[in-house]
């Protein structure tokens, strides 16, 4: 059964840095592409960043420049390095596996728990 476990949340104070893990189990990772979501308290989940199975990469304009998402294919795992935090960038940080259909990403149904980043001022 996939299941994927995100980890490395934690309080952060601004312009601070955090690197977020995401180990996958039960599918193999190398085929697929991959994404990072944040959901801020109250407000919808958004894409933050993905990386196709090429390992090219595409960020949210927020994000751009100072994050940096990874994968791991030996490990299974996808990774978020976060750089210069900003207060706004407080949520829950979930990772995905997916696939590109065009320039769209989509994501399967199943997702991890998450991880809380709180990023204070």
């Amino acid at each position: 059964q996939e299941r994927l476990v995100e980890s490395g949340g934690g309080l952060v104070q601004a312009g601070e840095s955090l690197r977020l893990s995401c180990e996958v189990s039960g599918r193999i990772v190398a085929p697929l592409a991959a994404g990072w979501y944040r959901q801020p308290p109250g407000n919808q989940r958004e894409l933050v960043a993905t990386i196709n199975r090429d390992g090219s990469t595409n960020y949210g304009d927020s994000a751009k420049g100072r994050f940096t998402i990874s994968r791991d294919n030996a490990k299974n795992s996808v990774y978020l390095q976060m750089n210069r935090l900003k207060p706004e960038e407080t949520g829950d940080y979930y990772c995905t596996v997916g696939d590109f259909i065009g320039v769209t990403y989509y994501p399967d149904a199943r997702w991890g728990q998450g991880t809380q980043v709180t990023v204070s001022s």
